[in-house]
């Protein structure tokens, strides 16, 4: 049996089935991203994990034993929320110590802990501190090292960095992971956001209506998209609509629409590739290593990629050029 198992989730408000049979198996110390759009179920399966939400049916397990029912402080879980939620009369070190406070643990043992966990964040000298005292991203860490301290079985983020700017983002949830590594705690992260998704997670659930659309590790997301709803949330994507003889660029590939990702797609006709199409440029955008060349085939919107290079400036917007790529490298959507 995995460490945390969630068995047909059911939650509905009124008439309303926000999450709809939703299973999940998570191993000891694995970090799982639940990945999806506004009003998706992603935050509810979190909450009822939490024991803030109590679901209709269904069964969720911690370490061999069913906690639907008990109170989120009998579940031995850590959360962090999206908006910090610091005690603003507390210092950071009595917000840290505060969980271990309420379970009674001595002050020796709160200071030690206290201690060892703002070490952990990076901030050993801000003990004293208030919260109104310290920028967004740290306020994050210190929420952070709150959820720890007591030690929890699970660590739950519900968007813990979407208040944060982009250039802090990255570094926080790169010192998430590595936090994590190191502690071995078994994690499940709420986001929108697929590049956080993708950057950190072992695996990654993509949520759509309440239901799994599909559970796998970011490459097998990325890469291997098992429904039309995944290709086009995660990441972005150029599809392309075969022939009434099932051919796109002369090859038989099928009835249906195929995608492929930028990266698929080259300039030119490069090598392994079987698909050619003529193209006009609509669109050249200069991002220093990278150049994004959007082009139209047949009345076909095509964006790709192509790394920069000093004795090869991009083509101009008007251009007409041939795009190519691998027949393999074409995903069939389906529903």
């Amino acid at each position: 049996m995995s460490f945390l198992d969630i068995s047909h989730l059911e939650k509905a408000f009124g008439t309303n089935r926000v999450v709809k049979d939703f299973s999940l198996s998570v191993e000891k110390g694995e970090f799982i991203s639940l990945l999806g759009p506004s009003g998706c179920g992603k935050t509810t399966v979190l909450r009822m994990v939490a024991g803030f939400e109590q679901p209709n049916s269904g069964a969720i397990t911690i370490g061999g034993s069913n906690v639907v029912g008990k109170r989120p402080n009998q579940r031995n879980i850590g959360m962090v929320f999206q908006a910090y939620a610091l005690f603003p009369n507390l210092t950071v070190a009595e917000n840290v110590g505060f969980g271990l406070k309420i379970k009674g643990a001595s002050k020796a043992e709160i200071t030690a802990r206290v201690q060892e966990m703002l070490a952990l964040i990076g901030l050993p000298d801000k003990g004293a501190s208030y919260p109104f005292q310290l920028s967004g991203g740290q306020q994050q860490r210190v929420a952070l090292a709150r959820a720890l301290a007591p030690k929890p079985q699970v660590l739950l983020l519900d968007e813990p960095l979407s208040a944060l700017d982009a250039k802090v983002r990255v570094s926080l949830r790169n010192e998430i992971r590595a936090i994590q590594r190191e502690l071995g705690i078994t994690t499940i992260f709420v986001t929108h956001d697929q590049e956080e998704a993708l950057s950190i997670s072992d695996r990654i659930v993509v949520m759509n209506g309440g239901i799994a659309d599909q559970v796998g590790t970011p490459f097998e997301i990325y890469n291997r998209p098992s429904t039309r709803f995944v290709a086009n949330f995660v990441g972005q994507l150029n599809v392309f609509r075969a022939d009434e003889a099932g051919r796109i660029g002369g090859v038989s590939m099928g009835q249906g629409d195929f995608a492929a990702r930028p990266e698929a797609v080259h300039l030119g006709r490069a090598s392994g590739a079987d698909i050619v199409l003529p193209a006009t440029v609509t669109e050249v955008h200069f991002l220093g290593s990278v150049i994004r060349l959007t082009a139209d085939v047949a009345g076909t919107r095509v964006s790709l990629d192509t790394f920069n290079r000093a004795d090869a400036p991009p083509p101009e917007v008007g251009a007409v050029v041939e795009l190519s790529l691998a027949a393999r490298d074409l995903i069939q959507l389906g529903a």
